[in-house]
């Protein structure tokens, strides 16, 4: 009996301005690719395997450490791996951080992989096949998509961009010592708003099958 082919491992790392498409790009991938697809599921996942309540790491969700609760709450038990977290750390928003890091790092091995922020790219560092990717779009754009998302005004729209972009910011330039949205910190920077969604899927997908040996058509 032939040995069956195992389907490439690869991970896909997306960061991106609001408003600009990066979940459905990373969804539409997910789908051609064959790959699983990470955005909020991380948290999810993280607590689960932390014994953690969701809504802490929802609290310290791409945003810069600082303690909750003051700093005086300690988690009470082990996550062992890389950055471990041990009894006497406390339960503040880096310690989240390195409990879902590892957790990445343990989807990212299981198969092909798609992230969406939460700098990805950095804590995948040392992972084989990785590609970081970041997708801006113009303001007006941005501006409309977030509209007809969340049911906004377009006042409300701006106010939201303003403020997710600057935690963002604030949460990938602590972590990582580089700058969010910058070219030199990504592999590949694209604009949703002069490709559109479409093409932007297209050519990320022809740039992963030209760099990793996929088995699938």
């Amino acid at each position: 009996m032939e040995n069956q082919k195992k389907q490439f491992n690869f991970t896909l790392c997306i960061g991106r301005q609001i408003g600009a498409g990066g979940i459905e790009v990373g969804t539409r991938l997910a789908k051609s690719l064959q790959a699983a697809f990470y955005d909020k599921e991380i948290i999810y996942h993280a607590a689960q395997e932390s014994g953690f309540a969701p809504e802490l790491f929802e609290k310290a969700d791409e945003k810069p450490s600082r303690s909750l609760f003051g700093g005086f709450l300690a988690f009470g038990m082990s996550f062992h791996g890389n950055g471990d977290v041990s009894s006497e750390s406390y339960l503040c928003n880096e310690g989240l951080f390195k409990i879902q890091s590892q957790v990445m790092r343990n989807l990212a091995a299981k198969g092909p992989s798609i992230f969406v922020g939460r700098c990805a790219e950095y804590v995948l560092r040392e992972t084989p096949n990785v590609l970081s990717i970041f997708l801006s779009a113009r303001l007006e754009d941005r501006v409309k998509r977030l509209c007809n998302s969340h049911g906004v005004s377009e006042k409300e729209a701006v106010s939201m961009i303003e403020v997710t972009d600057r935690k963002r910011a604030d949460y990938y330039n602590y972590y990582t010592f580089k700058s969010w949205g910058a070219a030199s910190s990504y592999d590949m920077c694209l604009n949703t708003s002069v490709l559109g969604i479409e093409e932007t899927v297209s050519i990320i997908e022809s740039v992963v099958r030209s760099l990793f040996p996929l088995e699938i058509k």
